[in-house]
């Protein structure tokens, strides 16, 4: 499995995770992509899976980075502890490597909500404050408002048919250092081998998976991580799937294949 650093921690993730928005599978498929190497795990106290993720890393927590979030609705300063100290207990963790705010609050200025990541990390119950859903405005605000740590990453949809992002967060976050983790990469399933898209698209795909002897899912995954500083974070329940989205890694699409899937999914 591939590693790229996250943010400038000097620390090396997997470019393909493990998520568990909706997850139904239990301990086997987590564990399995452990072994495949994707030994990032991302999940939310909203989710409600950090109880089995913490059931799943039993025994080998040393080979895992866990990520977590506290939810929008939680971003004042005793709410933040409060969920953080919650979600230790559901995942039987003593450290949540990358803490990250869900997504920004109208409601709550984002310096009270940054002084309590700042209190997390300096009380040794965090190791690194990450955000999830933030404009460039927003990762800039909350940027701002921590004087002694750095924001390493920004989690955002994105996936060959949801490409918002590269018109100005992408860049932003490439150039300041900061590591896309991006949610939803095979677009709820429709880009793991269906139809449920452009024709065109459709075709692309599976001329350019059946080149490589790789399935559809597998090209559109390495697309995703194929950018600098993106990491992706597929959600499956199933241990044949996990391998098979752990398998985008460790190859690459040629310059000419990632242009054709640019042209026939702008």
């Amino acid at each position: 499995m591939k590693t790229k650093p996250l943010g400038g921690t000097g620390v090396q993730v997997p470019e393909i995770g493990l998520g568990v928005w909706q997850y139904r599978g239990g301990v086997e498929p987590l564990r399995h992509g452990i072994e495949l190497g994707a030994n990032l795990i991302d999940t939310a106290e909203m989710y409600r899976t950090e109880d089995v993720v913490g059931e799943a890393v039993r025994g080998m927590r040393e080979r895992v980075f866990i990520a977590s979030k506290v939810s929008g609705d939680h971003l004042g300063y005793d709410q933040v502890l409060r969920a953080a100290d919650a979600s230790l207990r559901r995942l039987d963790v003593d450290t949540i490597d990358l803490y990250q705010v869900h997504w920004p609050s109208r409601s709550t200025p984002i310096e009270e909500t940054m002084r309590a990541m700042a209190a997390l990390v300096d009380s040794g119950r965090i190791r690194y404050i990450g955000v999830s859903n933030f404009s460039t405005t927003e990762l800039t605000e909350a940027q701002a408002a921590l004087s002694h740590h750095p924001i390493v990453s920004n989690q955002v949809l994105y996936n060959l048919r949801r490409r918002e992002i590269e018109r100005t967060l992408m860049p932003y976050c490439q150039s300041h250092g900061v590591t896309i983790i991006a949610y939803t990469p095979l677009d709820s399933g429709k880009l793991a081998g269906g139809g449920l898209f452009s024709s065109r698209g459709t075709k692309v795909l599976r001329e350019i998976a059946q080149r490589h002897e790789k399935t559809p899912a597998q090209v559109a995954l390495n697309w995703c991580v194929s950018h600098d500083n993106v990491i992706a974070i597929p959600k499956s329940d199933s241990v044949s799937r996990t391998a098979e989205n752990c398998g985008a890694s460790d190859w690459r699409l040629s310059a000419e294949d990632m242009a054709r899937l640019d042209q026939a999914f702008a």
